[in-house]
């Protein structure tokens, strides 16, 4: 499967965040190793398999660093800085100049997302294209979703708006459907809805998801891809997730043998 020729796409890989949970607060958490290699090494091969017309990263702490291995592993990629984290939608923002005029859409990948196949991007990329959506976004169902963004929809199905654990209702807490922070959107309707982000939440940052939200109360139309592969969107957050999501590779790996 390849990406459809009519979608000229860009891509955009969030990568400043500080990985506080990690163990090694000094260090930048898409550096963290992942079976001897940088968790962005995995996101930078997903980026070149969906051959986007031009791939921006972007970098917050230890900065230096994550821009030189992006430069040794991928040199076509372009790096933009968030001087602040202040949260993804204010992170995605950053790349206005870099990817604006460049292409119809843009795919979101997460530094911190390790393990999504070629196979399910691609998918994503062609529910988007037939669907004929402004916004789609990869989900999945997680028996225990504690932590994650929430999939909330309507009675018919459509996709409604995400809500972030700490500002779910217990309600909302009770669903399986969770955001993988992998998303693809049109270029124009993103830095639209960017502007209108607020940080009035629970963490006081500009969230990325809320863009579904108002795009959908713009009447655009907003779906999501569910995927049964949920180990794909395994995001790593804590040391408990590396070993985790170590473990999840090295299971790949023995079956593609």
């Amino acid at each position: 499967m390849s990406t459809p020729k009519e979608l000229d796409l860009s891509l955009v890989i969030m990568a400043a965040g500080k990985g506080k949970r990690m163990g090694d607060p000094n260090l930048s958490k898409v550096l963290t190793l992942l079976d001897g290699k940088p968790l962005i090494h995995y996101v930078l091969k997903q980026a070149t398999q969906v051959q986007p017309s031009v791939i921006v990263v972007v970098v917050g702490h230890q900065h230096d660093a994550v821009r030189a291995f992006v430069a040794s592993e991928c040199p076509v990629a372009t790096c933009v800085m968030q001087e602040e984290q202040l949260g993804t939608g204010h992170a995605v923002q950053q790349t206005q100049q870099a990817v604006q005029g460049r292409a119809a859409n843009v795919l979101i990948l997460s530094g911190d997302v390790p393990l999504l196949s070629a196979t399910t991007l691609r998918s994503l990329v062609d529910h988007h294209v037939k669907s004929e959506a402004t916004l789609t976004v990869l989900t999945t169902t997680l028996s225990d979703p504690t932590g994650y963004g929430r999939i909330i929809r309507d009675a018919a199905g459509a996709v409604l708006a995400i809500v972030e654990q700490k500002d779910a209702s217990e309600e909302q807490t009770e669903i399986g459907e969770i955001n993988s922070g992998v998303y693809i959107v049109r270029t124009d309707a993103l830095f639209a809805a960017l502007e209108r982000v607020r940080n009035s939440n629970a963490q006081r940052e500009y969230y990325l998801t809320d863009i579904v939200g108002i795009l959908k109360q713009e009447g655009a139309k907003t779906e999501a891809f569910h995927t049964e592969r949920s180990e794909e969107v395994h995001g790593i957050n804590t040391v408990a997730d590396l070993q985790h999501a170590s473990e999840l590779l090295k299971h790949t790996h023995a079956e593609e043998c």
